[in-house]
C-alpha cells in the first residue's frame, strides 16, 4: 500500500520519542514488493498507542489514502458486529456494488438489513469483496483500536480480512493492550510492540504540555511515569500550583488524576484487604524491601497475601533477593490514593517501627505519621534533612526541614528551619522560586528570627545576587548578619560556615581589596579555630600571589581525602583553580558532572563542577571540550534560573574563541559579560572578561589593545592584589608591553611577579614567571631563563603557554643567530599551536619560522596577503627606513598606533622585521600583478 510512502505523520502532529515507531510504520505500508498489508500494535495502557493511530492515519489522509476507523468499547462488546458497523459506516451507501447475496448479508449483519443472522464466512467474505471493490477506486487504510474490546464476530471477521490483503490496496493497522485477552486470532500477522518513551523524549514531553512545572518536579515526574505518555501529562494535573513549582511540596507518593486513577486504581481496588494492606506498606517504604514490609505488617498480613495482586501482574515478589516491586510506579500511588488518611498514618507508623536503626527513613515515616506540632520528630527530621545535604541530595534536605520546620511547636524553630531550607535550596538544590517562598514563610512566622538569622541572610544575599546582581547590597547584608550574630564566632557553627563561604565568595565577585578585610578578621576569630577548609579558600582564592604558597600543604591534604560529598568536592575546587591543582582530583570532578547530568547531584554543585572541569580542560588544551561544558553549563543557568553564573561560562567561551583565532565571538562575549557586570559592580567578572579580551587582542595581532586590556587586569608593576586572575594575565600584559615599545613596563612587571609569591604556586606560573623575565632581559641572558622554563616538570598539562615559551625562545635564538635551535624550538611551536587549533598563533609561528630560512608546512602557510590601505601605506613608509615617530608625524597617528599596525603586517606578509619589508613588499606587486 505505497500510498502511505510519502508521509506518516504531518510535522504539525509530529509525536514526541515515536519517530522510529512512525519509520517502521511507513516502511512496512510502503513497501512496494507488497500490495496490502495487516501490523498490530500492541503496548503498556498509557503508552500511546491510540496517538500513534492517529497520527498514522492523519498521515495517510494527507496522502489521499480514505482511513475507515472503529475502536472497541466495552459496554457493546455483547452486541455482534458492533465493531463492524462502526467500520463500514462511510461505506453503508456503496454496499450496491456487492452483488445481491453479499449484500443483503452485509446489510443484516450491520444492522441495516432485516432477515435471518447471515453465516460467518459469507459476512466475512462480503467485507473483504466491500474493502476490495472500494480500494479500487481510492486506497484504503483500516484502523483499529483497542482491539479486545471488540465483540467476537467483529474480530472473526477482522481477522479474516487482515490475512487476505495481500495483492490490495488496503492496510490494516489495529492495537491492542499487551497481555490483554481477545477473541482476535494475531497468528501469522506482524507485531510491533511500543515500548515506553526514553527518559530525553519523556522530559521533552512533560516540558511541552506543562512548561510552568520546576525541573527538579519535572524530573521526579518522569521518574515515576517510567516513560508512560498518559502519565507524564495527567501527573502534572492532580498537582497543586504550588507542588509544581516546588519539589519539597510533592508528597512522597505521587496522586493520580481521574484518568490515571481509572486506569490503575480499578485494578486495586477489588483485591483482598490483606494485600491491600501490604501493598500500602510497600508503596510508603519505596525501597522494596520485603523484610521491611512484613515486619510492619507483623499480625495483621503476611507474603502469602500478595498472591492476588501477583496473579493481576500490580507487582512481582523476588524469593532470591526478598524484594517487591510495582510492576509500574503508578501502581503504587493508585494504592496510596485508595488508602484513608487514617490507614496511610498507620502504616507510616508501622514502618517507622521497624526502621529503629535507620535515622532517615524512621524521621521521615514519623513526619508522615504525625497529626500535629511534635519537636521531636521535628529535631529527628532535622537531623535528617542535615544528613541528606552531606551526602549531596539537597532537594531531599530542603524536604525534610520543610516538614521539620512544619512539626516545630516553637515559632521561632519553625522559622530557624525555613530558613536554613530556604538557603539550601538556593545554594545548592536548584530552586530559587521555592527558596524565595520559604524565605518568605520564615519571615511570616517570626520576623525577628527571619531577619536575624545567618541562614536567612545567607539565602537572601544569595538570591540578591541571582536576581539583580546587586553585589555590594548582598555583601552588606551578610556582612552585618554575621557582626550581629549571637554566634560567638563558634566554627562549630554551621549557619556561620556557610555565611563565612558565601562571603568569600561575595568579596571574590566584587573584586576590590576593601571587600576581604572584614571576612579575614571574622576568620581570625573562629575558635577554637577556623575550618580546615574555609581556612584555605581564603589563602588559595583570595589573594593567592602572596597567601597562597603556604597553604599548599594543607590543601594536598584536602584534595587527598576529597571524598564524594559534592559540596565538599567544590570547594575543594575553589581552593584549588589558582594554584593550578584542579587536575589532582578531576576523577572527582568528572563524577559531579556525570552525577549532575543523571539529576543526581545538586544543580548548584553540579555548575560548580562544569566550571572547574571547563577550566581545568582550557589549560589542558582541551579546547572544544572546554566550550562544550561551557555550553552545558549555560543551558543548566538558563533551565533553572541561575542567571548569575552565566558570565563563567561565557568567559570560557571567550576564552577559547580568542585563543582560535575567532575574534568576533570572542568580542561579542566579553562585551555581554561587561555589560551584565558594570552595573552591578561585579568587577571579578569583568576581569575575567580582560583576561579574555587580552588573549583575543593579542592572537589578531592587537597588541596595543592587548595592553590595554592587560593594564586593566593589572597595573603594570604590580600584580593585582584579589585579583587573582591577574596571574593568568601576565604574560599577556608582558609581551603586549614589549611588542608596543613600553619596555619599562614589561620589566616592572616581570618584577612584581617575581616579587610576589605567584612562582611558589605552580609549574605553569613559575613558567609564567621566568619566560616574562626572560623577554624583560639582553637575548644573551634570557636563552638560560627560557631554557630553565621549559624544563619545569609537566609540560604536557600546559601545553599553549608552554608553545608561547617556544615561539618567545625561537624568537631570540634566531635573532642571535643560532638558526638550528631557533628552528627546533619554533618547529616545537608549531605542532602545538597547530594539535591545540591555535590559528592567530600557527600564522605568527610559521613566519617566524620561515625568516630562520626553514619552510613552514603547508598547513601553516598564508594564502592571499591583505593589506588594508592604511596598512600598505605603514608598511611603504617603514620599507623606506623612516622610524615609527617619523612615520607617525606623516599620518598623524602616534608612534605607538604605528608599531601595532606593523606588528600585525608582519604575519600577514610573512615576515617577522622591518629589514623583510621591501622584498616582502615586491613579492606583494608580483603577486598583484600576476
Amino acid at each position: 500500500m505505497n500510498d502511505l510512502d510519502s508521509t506518516v505523520c504531518p510535522a504539525s502532529t509530529r509525536l514526541v520519542g515515536r519517530d522510529g515507531d512512525l519509520a517502521f510504520i511507513h516502511s512496512f505500508f510502503g513497501n512496494s514488493e507488497v500490495q496490502g498489508a495487516a501490523l498490530l500494535l500492541s503496548g503498556e495502557a498509557g503508552v500511546g498507542k491510540t496517538a500513534v493511530l492517529d497520527a498514522v492515519a492523519a498521515g495517510a489522509v494527507h496522502n489521499g489514502v480514505r482511513v475507515l476507523r472503529a475502536a472497541g468499547v466495552q459496554f457493546e462488546a455483547d452486541i455482534s458486529y458492533a465493531g463492524l458497523n462502526q467500520l463500514l459506516v462511510p461505506l453503508f451507501d456503496d454496499f450496491d456494488i456487492l452483488d445481491d447475496v453479499h449484500r443483503d448479508a452485509l446489510r443484516v449483519a450491520v444492522g441495516i438489513g432485516g432477515g435471518p443472522p447471515p453465516d460467518r464466512l459469507l459476512t466475512s467474505t462480503a467485507a473483504l469483496l466491500l474493502l476490495r471493490l472500494t480500494s479500487v477506486r481510492t486506497p484504503l487504510l483500516i484502523v483499529v483500536d483497542d482491539l479486545p474490546w471488540l465483540d467476537r464476530a467483529t474480530n472473526a471477521v477482522l481477522g479474516f480480512v487482515a490475512r487476505r490483503l495481500v495483492g490490495s490496496r488496503i492496510g490494516f493497522l489495529a492495537a491492542s493492550r499487551s497481555g490483554s485477552d481477545s477473541f482476535f486470532e494475531p497468528s501469522g500477522l506482524t507485531e510491533r510492540r511500543l515500548e515506553p518513551l526514553d527518559e530525553a523524549s519523556s522530559a521533552e514531553l512533560l516540558a511541552r504540555t506543562h512548561p510552568d512545572v520546576s525541573p527538579a518536579v519535572r524530573r521526579r515526574i518522569v521518574t515515576e511515569a517510567r516513560g508512560n505518555p498518559l502519565a507524564l501529562v495527567e501527573l502534572p494535573t492532580a498537582l497543586s500550583a504550588e507542588q509544581r513549582a516546588t519539589l519539597a511540596a510533592v508528597p512522597a507518593v505521587l496522586p493520580l488524576s481521574d484518568r490515571l486513577q481509572a486506569m490503575f486504581a480499578s485494578r486495586v481496588a477489588g483485591l483482598p484487604g490483606r494485600s491491600r494492606e501490604l501493598l500500602l506498606i510497600a508503596a510508603l517504604d519505596g525501597t522494596g524491601d520485603l523484610v521491611s514490609v512484613e515486619a510492619a505488617a507483623a499480625g495483621r498480613a503476611s507474603v502469602d497475601d500478595l498472591a492476588p495482586a501477583e496473579q493481576k501482574r500490580l507487582v512481582s515478589v523476588s524469593a532470591d533477593n526478598r524484594r517487591l516491586s510495582f510492576r509500574h510506579p503508578l501502581i503504587g500511588s493508585a494504592v496510596v490514593e485508595l488508602a484513608t488518611a487514617s490507614e496511610r498514618r498507620r502504616a507510616h507508623r508501622a514502618l517507622a517501627g521497624v526502621l529503629g536503626d535507620q535515622l532517615e527513613r524512621r524521621a521521615w515515616h514519623l513526619g508522615e505519621a504525625a497529626v500535629g506540632p511534635d519537636e521531636t520528630v521535628a529535631a529527628l527530621l532535622e537531623e535528617a534533612g542535615r544528613r541528606r545535604l552531606r551526602r549531596g541530595d539537597a532537594l531531599g534536605a530542603v524536604a525534610a526541614l520543610t516538614r521539620a520546620a512544619g512539626l516545630s511547636p516553637a515559632a521561632a524553630d519553625e522559622s530557624r528551619r525555613l530558613a536554613e531550607a530556604a538557603y539550601v535550596g538556593a545554594d545548592s538544590g536548584g530552586e530559587l522560586e521555592d527558596a524565595s517562598r520559604l524565605l518568605a514563610g520564615a519571615r511570616l512566622v517570626h520576623p525577628a528570627t527571619g531577619r536575624e538569622s545567618l541562614h536567612a541572610a545567607a539565602a537572601s544575599a544569595f538570591l540578591l545576587i541571582n536576581r539583580d546582581g546587586e553585589i555590594d547590597t548582598a555583601y552588606r547584608l551578610l556582612v552585618g548578619a554575621i557582626e550581629a550574630g549571637q554566634h560567638g564566632y563558634d566554627a562549630s557553627d554551621p549557619a556561620l560556615v556557610e555565611a563565612l563561604h558565601l562571603l568569600v565568595l561575595l568579596c571574590w565577585y566584587g573584586g576590590d581589596p576593601e571587600l576581604w578585610q572584614p571576612l579575614l578578621a571574622f576568620v581570625e576569630r573562629l575558635v577554637p579555630e577556623p575550618p580546615e577548609l574555609l581556612w584555605v579558600i581564603t589563602q588559595t582564592f583570595g589573594d593567592p600571589a602572596r597567601t597562597g604558597p603556604a597553604a599548599l600543604p594543607r590543601l594536598s591534604e584536602l584534595i587527598a581525602t576529597v571524598g564524594d560529598d559534592p559540596t565538599q568536592v567544590v570547594r575543594v575546587g575553589t581552593a584549588a583553580v589558582f594554584p593550578d591543582r584542579l587536575g589532582e582530583f578531576r576523577w572527582a570532578t568528572r563524577r559531579l558532572v556525570e552525577q549532575g547530568r543523571a539529576g543526581t547531584a545538586p544543580v548548584r554543585r553540579h555548575l560548580g563542577a562544569l566550571m572547574h572541569l571547563g577550566l581545568d580542560y582550557f589549560h589542558l588544551g582541551r579546547w572544544d571540550d572546554a566550550a562544550q561544558l561551557a555550553a552545558e553549563g549555560l543551558r543548566l543557568c538558563e533551565d533553572h534560573d541561575y542567571r548569575f553564573f552565566t558570565w563563567y561560562f561565557q568567559y570560557i567561551q571567550a576564552a577559547v574563541a580568542g585563543v582560535q583565532g575567532d575574534g568576533e565571538t570572542s568580542a561579542a562575549l566579553t562585551e555581554e559579560i561587561v555589560r551584565w557586570a558594570t552595573p552591578r559592580g561585579t568587577h571579578g567578572a569583568r576581569f575575567f572578561a580582560c583576561h579574555a579580551r587580552a588573549l583575543a587582542a593579542l592572537g589578531s595581532g592587537d597588541f596595543e589593545t592587548a595592553y590595554q586590556h592587560g593594564s586593566a587586569l593589572s597595573p603594570p608593576g604590580t600584580v593585582a592584589p584579589y585579583v587573582p586572575i591577574a596571574m593568568w594575565g601576565t604574560m599577556d600584559l608582558v609581551e603586549a608591553a614589549i611588542r608596543t615599545g613600553r619596555e619599562k613596563d614589561a620589566a616592572a612587571h616581570a618584577a612584581a611577579m617575581r616579587a610576589s609569591g605567584m612562582a611558589g604556586l605552580s609549574p605553569r606560573l613559575e613558567l609564567l614567571v621566568l619566560a616574562c623575565e626572560a623577554l624583560t632581559m639582553p637575548a644573551e641572558t634570557a636563552v638560560p631563563l627560557f631554557e630553565r622554563a621549559l624544563s619545569l616538570p609537566g609540560a604536557e598539562h600546559r601545553p599553549f603557554d608552554v608553545a608561547r615559551v617556544r615561539l618567545f625562545h625561537g624568537e631570540r635564538l634566531r635573532r642571535l643567530r643560532v638558526t638550528t635551535e631557533a628552528r627546533e624550538q619554533l618547529t616545537l611551536a608549531l605542532d602545538a599551536f597547530q594539535r591545540l587549533g591555535a590559528r592567530p598563533w600557527v600564522t605568527r609561528t610559521a613566519a617566524e619560522l620561515r625568516a630562520s630560512g626553514q619552510s613552514a608546512p603547508a598547513a601553516a602557510r598564508p594564502g592571499t596577503v591583505a593589506l588594508t590601505a592604511q596598512e600598505l601605506q605603514i608598511a611603504t613608509l617603514a620599507a623606506t627606513g623612516l622610524t615609527n615617530k617619523q612615520i607617525a608625524e606623516r599620518m598623524f597617528l602616534s608612534h605607538r598606533t604605528i608599531g601595532t599596525h606593523l606588528y600585525q603586517i608582519y604575519p600577514k606578509l610573512g615576515i617577522t622585521s622591518r629589514a623583510a619589508l621591501r622584498d616582502a613588499l615586491s613579492r606583494l606587486d608580483t603577486d598583484d600583478a600576476g
